[in-house]
């Protein structure tokens, strides 16, 4: 099968050996699509991001393994080592950026377009054997005194190592001694937990039953509990549904519900007839006070005309002939009748029976003391 590969191509009638071979008879490349740029000394691989990546057009992170389609191109060389330079194209956006090759550091480095997800770190710092660069290792085989002082330097280095590795050594021991007791308690921790997580997860599909959904709950804390205190706690109705109930409530009252206000002609009258009253009940030859006759001159002067229905108090009979006080109409009536009311005795002394009961002409009881 391997010869039929170099004979199992077609060669038109007009060629022959001396125009070359079929791609530059076609006037192609090998490599077609991908030698589009090859006089420019360009031509497209298959480039794998080496680290971690924020792409400097879109912000997006592009993670290490990612595969796309770069130009490769040489740049330059160390030593005798090429260096190589790849430009792509963000799949998230329209950016380009641009890796090189690092042969002294064994690395890659970021050239445009792009910033590294620094996730280096010195080995020294936490203590990692470090490989020597060449230059210390031509003068550990070429200086003696160099060489006692780095053997030195690494004997310190492992007596302060090993009290740390026997530390450890003795706390694994005695944590792992008795791997049974241990296995049983991990295993104990992990069934009370097993179980919680069971309790909590048939509650939440409780709660999704009742619902009627299809979703995870998240696990409940302390705040969850507070927001649902306070809105079983609250009103279940909105502010514009409150204003909504009042103004309903406000319509349905009646319109002739009984006004408790006072008008003002009640209550001057009412003044007027308790003054009229204490003025008769002081006069005892039937002489009109000069007060009662001034009130009642205002009273005559705004219009207001009073009729109230008075009966004495210590008569037996509403209708007593003896009671001339029957209507009313004006301050000398009053004054003129006052006389002849039916006086009370207590104790012992003699006092006009004048403890008068006017009608309530719309007005509350103790407004008529």
């Amino acid at each position: 099968m391997g010869e039929r590969k170099g004979t199992n191509k077609w060669y038109p009638p007009d060629w022959h050996p001396d125009m070359g071979g079929l791609d530059k008879y076609y006037g192609t490349h090998p490599l077609r699509e991908r030698a589009k740029k090859i006089g420019q000394g360009i031509i497209v691989i298959r480039f794998e991001m080496p680290y971690n990546i924020w792409c400097g057009g879109c912000g997006n992170h592009i993670g290490m393994g990612v595969r796309y389609n770069a130009e490769k191109k040489k740049v330059g060389n160390y030593y005798s080592t090429t260096i190589w330079q790849f430009r792509m194209k963000c799949h998230l956006c329209d950016n380009y950026f641009e890796i090189k090759t690092d042969p002294a550091n064994l690395d890659y480095e970021i050239v445009s377009g792009a910033r590294r997800q620094e996730r280096r770190f010195d080995p020294k710092q936490n203590g990692q054997v470090v490989p020597e660069d060449r230059d210390t290792i031509k003068k550990l085989a070429t200086d003696p005194m160099f060489k006692l002082e780095h053997v030195e330097k690494d004997k310190r280095k492992s007596k302060e190592a090993k009290e740390t590795l026997g530390n450890l050594e003795g706390f694994q021991y005695q944590r792992w001694k008795d791997d049974y007791a241990a296995n049983r308690l991990m295993r104990d921790k992990f069934r009370e937990s097993k179980k919680e997580l069971a309790r909590g997860e048939a509650a939440d599909n409780e709660v999704l039953k009742r619902a009627s959904l299809e979703l995870k709950l998240l696990p409940e804390t302390v705040e969850d509990k507070k927001l649902a205190h306070r809105l079983a706690n609250s009103s279940q109705l909105s502010y514009e549904e409150v204003e909504r109930g009042k103004l309903e409530a406000l319509r349905r009252q009646s319109v002739f519900a009984k006004n408790k206000q006072k008008s003002v002609e009640a209550n001057v009258a009412r003044k007027v007839l308790k003054q009229t009253i204490l003025a008769g009940s002081k006069s005892v030859s039937g002489a009109v006070p000069k007060t009662s006759l001034s009130v009642a001159s205002k009273r005559n002067s705004a219009g207001i005309i009073l009729k109230p229905r008075v009966e004495c108090i210590g008569i037996p009979s509403t209708s007593s002939p003896s009671c001339p006080i029957k209507d009313i109409g004006s301050a000398e009536t009053l004054a003129s009748s006052s006389s002849s009311c039916t006086s009370v005795t207590t104790n012992g002394e003699e006092t006009s029976g004048l403890s008068l009961i006017a009608d309530d002409y719309g007005s509350d009881s103790s407004d008529e003391t």
